[in-house]
């Protein structure tokens, strides 16, 4: 097992998933290093989210480790996992439809790794809406909201928990071009200021431009890793995403 490191934010050994004779997961190994954005690739259906689903505690690990700076945070389940400072946004944008916009934020707040209560959560929920282009809109309900910006309240909600390690499941996916510059622009943004990610997605012009390092997953396993230059350019990932003919 690699011995960590002191800026290694987030460790994987030996990750395996099984649902019954399938393994979705197998033996995933990988390090993320603080203030470092890590893509993680490869085509539908290839594990990705279920990496995610694991180091966020949504699913149990058949065997394998992952720490978070050092402590073991192995199936230990998503709402403690939160509390120990892991934040995460879904494929599919998850709202509190009975709640406004600033609600929904500050739910990330209360239940999250930095607690806040009252006016600091208000105050601090609504300074997260500004960062994301919404500060006129804690007030609103959520359902009346355009899909980009019920994004950004799902990232805003996310930081506020103010997380260690932020996890993005394709949160660019459904955007309109415009809405994608944005949505880019926005992860740019978390990326200067020094915020520690892992991404998942599709969107390659993303990966390029946002991504320290890559990994790249095809059937469950780790094909190749590296800068994203690197990965794009191997026969390897070639083959996974288009198939012999073009690797």
């Amino acid at each position: 097992m690699p011995e960590l490191v002191a800026s290694e934010a987030l460790s994987a050994a030996g990750l395996t998933k099984r649902f019954g004779g399938l393994a979705a997961v197998e033996n995933m190994s990988f390090g993320l290093a603080e203030k470092e954005v890590l893509g993680l690739i490869g085509p539908n259906g290839s594990g990705k989210t279920t990496v995610m689903n694991l180091i966020s505690g949504a699913l149990k690990p058949s065997s394998g480790e992952i720490k978070l700076y050092g402590d073991n945070i192995t199936g230990i389940g998503p709402s403690q996992v939160a509390t120990k400072g892991v934040a995460r946004t879904f494929q599919l944008v998850r709202m509190l439809p009975a709640m406004t916009v600033l609600e929904n934020v500050a739910a990330g707040g209360v239940f999250g790794h930095a607690r806040r209560w009252g006016k600091e959560l208000e105050d601090y929920a609504q300074g997260l809406l500004a960062r994301v282009g919404l500060a006129n809109a804690g007030g609103a309900v959520v359902s009346a909201l355009t899909y980009i910006d019920q994004k950004r309240v799902e990232l805003a909600r996310a930081l506020a928990s103010d997380p260690k390690v932020l996890l993005l499941d394709e949160w660019l996916a459904g955007l309109n071009p415009t809405e994608l510059n944005v949505g880019i622009a926005l992860i740019e943004q978390l990326r200067s200021e020094g915020c520690t990610i892992i991404i998942v997605e599709h969107v390659m012009h993303a990966i390029r431009s946002l991504c320290d390092r890559c990994i790249v997953m095809s059937s469950g396993v780790k094909i190749a890793e590296g800068t994203p230059a690197e990965v794009l350019a191997d026969h390897g990932v070639i083959r996974a995403y288009l198939g012999d003919e073009n690797a």
